[in-house]
């Protein structure tokens, strides 16, 4: 497979393209599509905070099952540990939606910081690709400038 530098071109573009949905809702909590006769359609327009929200209540349990993949490397102890850590991010998400928008945001932030730390965890015992944590640091700092744009402004 083709490299982009260290991470494979197929992992990084695909990551590119996961940030899509957090970038557009960014763009429209700062109101950058509030241009008349622009020709934007309807379905892309929307409330930026709610479209974080959902998107990123998908993804945070997506990432919960990319973890528990990679347990399938570990063995023993590590493995037990590894699959009961795997399941945490989709588990906060279940148990901390938020009671409104601002919150769900600021929870969500959260899980993104705490997916971090496990990706760090899951690197550091050898269960991911090399390059695992170059890409994964990348990708949540976009996620986390969106999610504070749409918690702050």
């Amino acid at each position: 497979m083709q490299m982009l530098g260290r991470i494979p071109a197929a992992a990084l573009l695909l990551g590119l393209a996961g940030l899509i949905p957090f970038i557009w809702a960014a763009l429209l909590v700062v109101d950058l599509f509030a241009v008349p006769d622009w020709p934007i359609p309807k379905l892309l327009l929307g409330e930026g905070r709610l479209i974080m929200i959902r998107y990123g209540g998908i993804i945070l349990p997506f990432m919960s099952g990319v973890l528990f993949g990679f347990a399938t490397n570990a063995r023993g102890m590590q493995a037990l540990a590894a699959y009961t850590l795997s399941v945490l991010p989709a588990l906060w998400w279940f148990f901390m939606p938020g009671v409104g928008v601002t919150s769900a945001l600021v929870n969500l932030a959260t899980g993104f910081v705490g997916l971090l730390l496990l990706d760090y965890a899951f690197y550091r015992w050898g269960l991911t690709p090399s390059w695992w944590m170059t890409l994964r640091v990348q990708l949540t700092v976009v996620v986390l400038i969106c999610l504070g744009i749409g918690i702050f402004l």
